[in-house]
């Protein structure tokens, strides 16, 4: 993802791999990749950024009377998919990411990745030149039936690092992996997870726009690769009970035209006071933001004690328990890992808040308490009451409630998401408040 693209080279370079049709993609509030499809005579015109769609269809965009809104590609993120229309042809499918104007060409306040690039100008205005992420995503793979519908069981019963026979999977990471590397992703490790069905694909971090669109860009190649495979890829952060639920766990750093910010090789522990900072300000605002990072009702159940998911409100550089780790790496590989995220979180608006949270953090010169080295989920509810450990919300409803009352991350949203977004996580929480379970009907139907 190195070269620099231009209106030209992306004509020159559809025309020399016999693209046909370009997919120009975008993303909604809630984190849902949406594209519309232009056959190749577009392309100059969407290049141009002439291209527009209706934007009062899609959730949470605008009302219907302002509902025409254009498309502007990034040109950085032209890529040609290595699949072919259909079996027996050459010709094959582009994309370009999108950012979203309004009719008036102004930037549409609806817009996640855009609002992204807004906290970014916060960032550099502090003096910051770059805000890298790393994402660790977890996924499950479930078996398709004669119909090609997921079913709910699993594709293998391999465990964590296992490998074949246990691994059933390994092909079709296999070829998940070549998929990515022929996009230009740098993978750095696949394995299998610790639940079973369950894996995770890691690639090199990137810049926070790139590092965004590069998740969304991963989740479409993991889902279309696991059907050739006749399986269902879920990034659901709980599918199944009893095991470990998917994280989409956020190494982050913060530089300066001199490096990496986080970074004092003076210091004991090699972290800056930016870093110390940074972390307190995550911890300060991880109750108020985690709607965003964990924004499903599923994403409370991966959120408990005993599956390896964050649940207390600290931080260390030596074990996992707390919400934030410090990985031992120092130098320009200095960084903050937030292990809450999962990833059915909008990836645009998670890096949002976060980021917002951690500038906040420096603005204020917050002070940082001491690390927890001990295993949280061991500690009695007196021990963590004496650390001033707090825990993240355990539901959808508390979760937006506590991101309602904080003005800052609603700042870091902006009005238009903040509102639409509040609206429709109520909404999601009430439909699933009145949803009559089957554990409910296991458990009551015959006592009652």
């Amino acid at each position: 993802m190195t070269k620099t693209w231009t209106k030209e080279s992306i004509l020159a370079d559809a025309e020399e791999k016999n693209v046909r049709f370009i997919r120009l993609m975008f993303t909604d509030i809630l984190g849902t990749i949406k594209n519309v499809e232009i056959p190749l005579s577009q392309l100059s015109k969407a290049l141009d950024n002439n291209m527009m769609f209706d934007g009062s269809s899609i959730e949470g965009f605008v009302r219907i009377e302002e509902s025409d809104m254009y498309l502007v590609p990034d040109l950085a993120t032209w890529l040609v998919f290595d699949w072919a229309i259909t079996e027996n042809e050459t010709s094959r499918i582009a994309r370009l990411i999108c950012d979203v104007e309004t009719a008036q060409r102004d930037v549409f306040a609806g817009d996640p990745r855009s609002n992204l690039k807004r906290v970014l100008e916060e960032m550099t205005e502090m003096g910051f030149k770059q805000f890298y992420l790393g994402p660790e995503a977890e996924f499950f793979l479930f078996k398709l039936d004669e119909q090609n519908n997921p079913t709910m069981q699993l594709n293998d019963h391999g465990g964590y690092f296992d490998l074949a026979p246990n691994d059933l999977a390994e092909n079709c990471r296999r070829d998940i992996v070549l998929e990515l590397e022929a996009l230009d992703f740098e993978i750095e490790a696949s394995h299998h997870e610790v639940a079973h069905g369950q894996h995770e694909i890691d690639w090199k971090y990137a810049d926070a726009i790139s590092a965004c669109d590069n998740i969304q860009t991963f989740k479409l190649i993991v889902k279309t690769v696991a059907r050739r495979h006749h399986l269902h890829a879920t990034f659901m952060p709980k599918p199944l009970f009893g095991i470990n639920g998917s994280g989409m766990h956020f190494n982050l750093s913060l530089f300066t035209s001199d490096g990496n910010a986080f970074y004092d090789p003076t210091a004991t522990s090699g972290l800056s006071d930016v870093a110390m900072h940074f972390i307190a300000g995550l911890m300060k605002y991880a109750t108020a933001f985690t709607a965003v990072c964990n924004p499903t009702v599923n994403s409370y159940k991966r959120l408990v004690p005993g599956y390896e998911a964050p649940v207390y409100v600290a931080w260390s550089e030596k074990n996992r328990s707390p919400l934030i780790r410090i990985p031992a790496a120092r130098g320009n590989s200095t960084r903050v890992e937030l292990r809450s995220v999962d990833p059915s979180a909008n990836p645009y608006l998670a890096l949002a808040v976060i980021l917002k949270a951690g500038l906040l953090g420096i603005k204020e010169q917050l002070a940082t308490p001491e690390p927890v080295d001990r295993n949280i989920y061991r500690m009695t509810t007196e021990e963590r009451q004496a650390h001033n450990i707090v825990s993240l919300p355990a539901s959808l409803k508390e979760a937006v409630d506590k991101l309602a009352a904080s003005p800052d991350m609603l700042d870091a949203l902006g009005p238009h998401i903040a509102s639409n977004f509040i609206k429709a996580k109520n909404q999601e929480y009430k439909d699933f408040a009145m949803y009559v379970s089957p554990w409910e009907i296991e458990k009551y139907f015959t006592c009652y």
